[in-house]
């Protein structure tokens, strides 16, 4: 049984031919996601050449502690935006010394989260020679359906901010 769907699969090799082509490294800070994006990533044989490294950031303490989020008070903190899922890539890829980082943090539901935002929303920021960050909803509650898409989303955001480089 595979754990990636065609698309993923497909990503995952064109990431792994840009990078290794290039001698460049990326790493990944994910959240929601779970490891899904690393896994992606380190499937394709070889990923050795590329991968720099990770960690699953799902708490606002790990975000701080691992990917070196600037500290926000638990108190007042609201959930994640476009702006923190872009510091913690940058800050990420900083402290690997990779080229590239992929981050994502989101809402996989079924519920909303603290800000009110509606499960499916999902915020993603690439950060090295290119520099993208977005907020998408995906229109569904379902927790893992939304894990997929994250993950798939994620995997299309650092290809073609890679192809634009």
């Amino acid at each position: 049984m595979a754990f990636l769907n065609e698309e993923q699969e497909a990503l995952a090799n064109d990431i792994a031919g840009l990078l290794t082509g290039r001698g460049e490294t990326v790493c990944v800070a994910e959240a929601t996601a779970g490891g899904l994006v690393s896994a992606a990533l380190l499937w394709v044989p070889g990923a050795s050449k590329y991968y720099a490294g990770g960690g699953v950031v799902y708490t606002l303490n790990s975000r701080t502690v691992l990917a070196g989020i600037t500290p926000i008070d638990p108190a007042t903190y609201k959930g994640t935006t476009a702006a923190m899922v872009a510091e913690m890539a940058e800050s990420l890829r900083q402290r690997l010394g990779a080229t590239w980082c992929i981050a994502e943090s989101g809402l996989a539901g079924p519920t909303s989260g603290r800000s009110g935002a509606p499960p499916g929303r999902v915020n993603i920021a690439v950060a090295g020679p290119v520099r993208r960050a977005e907020t998408i909803e995906t229109g569904t509650t379902d927790r893992t359906e939304n894990m997929i898409l994250f993950t798939t989303l994620s995997l299309r955001m650092l290809r073609d901010a890679i192809r634009s480089a």
